[in-house]
């Protein structure tokens, strides 16, 4: 027989009623209250004056299956405050604070299983996992469904990302009808924001998020059965907490909760830019040259990556032969391309190459032998694309493309419906980005301004994402191949993004000859910084707007977009150092920009400023702005 434990929420006096074993963070801010009812365990979360969350149930369903209720036979506590450097992140430095309790739960009859929940309370979120020690009674087993719930005091707005389509909400708790994907965002109250989302997916399928049957909530929907030992543990599931969205940006408590770098020399892992032959194909520019799959217009991509800061060429799809061929070996370069002389000719002129790769090259021809011939050329990356896995097997292929990658000096850009990202760029840092998000003119059709916003506020706080931003040559754009339908933006927000979104690798959209036409833009693209010490969100909702800060050394760089609304941002400069006089470059919008009509219409200016200064800026709709502040003699 099959037992499913769960609990059947009422009141919330079964609180006073059952066994409590609290947990507060160090602040104090937050606590988790959690309780065991005839042996049903559940939790509730806590914040300030708020209890967003009451008598969600916990617990798993497995094969063989727990035979009764549990009781708890010990409980651990531990306080951790630590700060750790980060190889590359939004944040150089991250500070690891938070209150740990671990419940050791047995079985009340039958053969007296065991099974522990860890739990942990930051000053930002809380955290949950499932573990399974040594014993007797139980060795191997399957994890056939999580039970675990997100059961809200009220009926809650939410948003949700959407794998490759524009994000979901804002929705009602109780208008959900199917699963939809991590991470959720829920609107609590004017100053309370949660995030939904998991941490450390390493050895189980990732979960979607579904309704629970009952009135206010959610709960886990695993992607498949899990085979399972003991001696292991789930990924952790995760609530973060913030006063307003932008701090849930801000948030590093997805690395908090995975391990310590994996890597011992990260010296040759470096983010930075990239050229991308892809959706330049077809372009013809003003010298007559035609843009196609072939060593000819790499060298001038690579050519132009030299003379621009910019770090790398990824070469797509089927430089190899074409990419659902099996008959197409990725050791091996095809048609008009000498992978060798590509590879020479980046060499001399100090850009990295990232190189293509899918699951049917990679199984035909075996992955680790395709991952060292990449190695030998002297390739930089691999965006691994098309993983044709999924549940636990996708899971664990990825962890293996992962540390494959890392043993061969290669960084990942993952695509075409990835696992999310959780953190897990702590560990494995050579992870760079994800195409989790809809990614511009990904799966043949474009986005619009709005979803922009709305994959910086929910999709972001998964992880790094790759937009394919970048675009400078809107008009005219769709003769080219893979350039599949109307791409709305405009120029000056296509430099935001670059801001906006992190990511260990941006990927450049655009042809060279589009940039050099509009070089006074791109002056500020050639002057990011490779990493980054902070990022803050000064403003914004998914429904509006974002605009983000970034430090760099004594530098920063802001980032703003809007939705078709056109907008005017006043944004105080007070995290500037007082006393210091910094010049602010200006790249923006012109009066008569507009997403759909006029793409390509931006000003820029110099301005002296300081803490005191307010700028003002007028976005077009769906625009965007960039300003680099620096100060003043350097």
């Amino acid at each position: 027989m099959r037992f499913v434990f769960f609990v059947v929420l009422a009141l919330l006096s079964f609180i006073v009623q059952a066994k409590d074993y609290n947990l507060l963070s160090p602040d104090g801010h937050v606590k988790i209250l959690i309780s065991l009812n005839d042996g049903k365990p559940a939790y509730t979360v806590v914040v300030g004056d708020k209890t967003p969350i009451q008598n969600a149930a916990l617990g798993l369903k497995l094969d063989p299956a727990y035979q009764g209720g549990f009781n708890v036979v010990d409980t651990q506590k531990r306080e951790v405050d630590e700060t750790y450097e980060m190889t590359w992140w939004k944040n150089r430095l991250i500070r690891n604070q938070y209150n740990e309790m671990t419940l050791f739960l047995e079985e009340a009859g039958g053969n007296r299983k065991q099974l522990t929940v860890e739990f942990r309370a930051y000053n930002n979120g809380v955290a949950f996992r499932y573990a399974f020690p040594k014993q007797e009674n139980l060795t191997e087993f399957v994890i056939e469904e999580d039970l675990s719930e997100f059961a809200f005091a009220d009926d809650y707005t939410w948003w949700s990302a959407n794998g490759e389509r524009d994000n979901l909400g804002p929705l009602s708790i109780n208008a959900a009808k199917d699963p939809v994907f991590a991470p959720m965002v829920l609107e609590c109250a004017n100053d309370l924001y949660l995030g939904i989302h998991e941490a450390a997916i390493y050895d189980f399928a990732n979960f979607k998020i579904k309704p629970a049957g009952k009135a206010n909530a959610f709960q886990c929907d695993l992607q498949g059965h899990s085979n399972a030992k003991t001696g292991m543990h789930t990924s952790w599931r995760v609530i973060m907490i913030g006063k307003q969205p932008g701090d849930l940006v801000e948030s590093n408590l997805l690395q908090n909760l995975n391990p310590p770098c994996e890597i011992e020399d990260t010296s040759w892992i470096k983010p930075g830019l990239t050229m991308w032959d892809w959706r330049v194909w077809g372009f013809t520019a003003p010298d007559g040259f035609v843009y196609g799959l072939n060593t000819v217009s790499h060298k001038r991509f690579i050519d132009f990556a030299a003379e621009n800061n910019v770090d790398y060429l990824l070469m797509d799809a089927d430089w190899y032969g074409p990419e659902f061929s099996e008959n197409s070996d990725p050791t091996q370069s095809a048609g008009e391309i000498d992978i060798e002389e590509n590879f020479r000719y980046a060499k001399a002129k100090g850009v990295g190459i990232i190189l293509y790769l899918n699951d049917v090259g990679a199984n035909k021809f075996g992955l680790e032998r395709v991952l060292k011939q990449f190695h030998d050329w002297g390739a930089s990356g691999v965006k691994y694309g098309f993983m044709t896995s999924t549940g636990q097997a996708k899971v664990l292929q990825t962890r293996r493309v992962v540390e494959l990658c890392a043993k061969y000096k290669l960084t990942v850009n993952f695509h075409d419906n990835p696992i999310p990202p959780s953190g897990d760029d702590r560990t494995w840092p050579n992870v760079l980005t994800r195409e989790y998000c809809h990614s511009q003119a990904d799966a043949k059709y474009s986005y619009y301004p709005e979803t922009a916003v709305s994959a910086a506020f929910i999709n972001m706080l998964a992880g790094p994402l790759d937009m394919c931003s970048g675009w400078y040559g809107f008009e005219g754009n769709e003769v080219r191949p893979k350039v599949f339908r109307f791409i709305p933006g405009t120029v000056a927000a296509e430099n935001a993004k670059l801001v906006v979104f992190h990511s260990g690798v941006s990927v450049l959209a655009d042809s060279p000859e589009n940039y050099k036409e509009k070089a006074d833009l791109f002056d500020f693209v050639k002057k990011l910084p490779k990493q980054y010490d902070e990022y803050r969100v000064l403003d914004g909702h998914m429904e509006s707007h974002i605009t983000v800060a970034r430090r760099a050394g004594d530098h920063w760089y802001l980032g703003s977009l809007t939705t078709r609304q056109p907008r005017t941002l006043n944004l105080k400069l007070d995290f500037l150092k007082p006393g210091v006089k910094y010049k602010a470059f200006l790249y923006e919008d012109a009066p008569e920009t507009h997403f759909m009509t006029n793409r390509e219409a931006y000003q820029t200016r110099l301005i002296k400023v300081d803490a005191e200064s307010t700028l003002t800026i007028n976005v077009a709709p769906g625009g965007g702005a960039t300003v680099r502040i620096e100060p003043i003699g350097k």
